[in-house]
């Protein structure tokens, strides 16, 4: 089982759940973290959902470094592992991220929901607010009527002010409005599969 047959299956999967929904953008190698980490698929919507993909050829070593910081950002999390690691990386993600088992039959890869996400408990507003570049988040709080006397400010100082002022609420919408609007290469590359594009496209 590649790793590529895996991130296809579930592209597919997503693609297919979302299918006319002009308000879903799915994007992968979404970077967080001002871009340090990147996890494999991300679906933006009234949520900010994250897929993390372990084939049988991965290894877990990075596991618990993106449990903690994907767990910063997203709203609800899954991990879809290969049949191989199931069991030990079923002990090494928090209880409310989903689980799915992906296996191989015949060159098909099938995806068993093992657990459904739930509502992530603690994120975390600033490093959600890191996700703006420092035009959008001047936008951000404009908007907000926040931005006077902030326009010189470096973008450390705005992602923090975005979260010390804005409910938490009314930030991770504007995140997601702002990601839902960038044009399709703004992650900075793309791939062979193409799976940067809004569903609709």
């Amino acid at each position: 089982m590649r790793d590529i047959d895996v991130r296809q299956a579930v592209w597919r999967q997503l693609a297919a759940a979302h299918a006319g929904d002009a308000n879903t953008r799915l994007v992968q190698e979404m970077g967080v973290w001002s871009g340090a980490v990147r996890i494999d698929i991300a679906v933006i919507n009234g949520e900010l959902s994250g897929y993390e993909l372990k084939s049988d050829r991965d290894t877990l070593q990075r596991l618990p470094y993106q449990v903690e910081i994907y767990g910063k950002v997203f709203d609800k999390l899954s991990l879809v592992v290969g049949a191989k690691h199931a069991e030990k990386a079923a002990r090494q993600i928090p209880t409310w991220w989903g689980l799915i088992v992906a296996t191989a039959d015949d060159g098909a890869i099938g995806l068993q929901a093992i657990r459904a996400p739930q509502k992530n408990p603690a994120q975390d507003a600033y490093v959600v607010a890191e996700m703006l570049n420092r035009e959008e988040a001047l936008a951000v709080l404009e908007r907000f009527g926040l931005a006077k006397g902030w326009r010189t400010k470096r973008i450390r100082a705005l992602h923090q002010r975005l979260a010390a002022e804005l409910n938490f609420a009314d930030l991770a919408l504007e995140v997601r409005n702002v990601l839902k609007g960038r044009p399709i290469e703004w992650l900075g590359k793309q791939t062979a599969c193409q799976l940067d594009v809004s569903v609709n496209s």
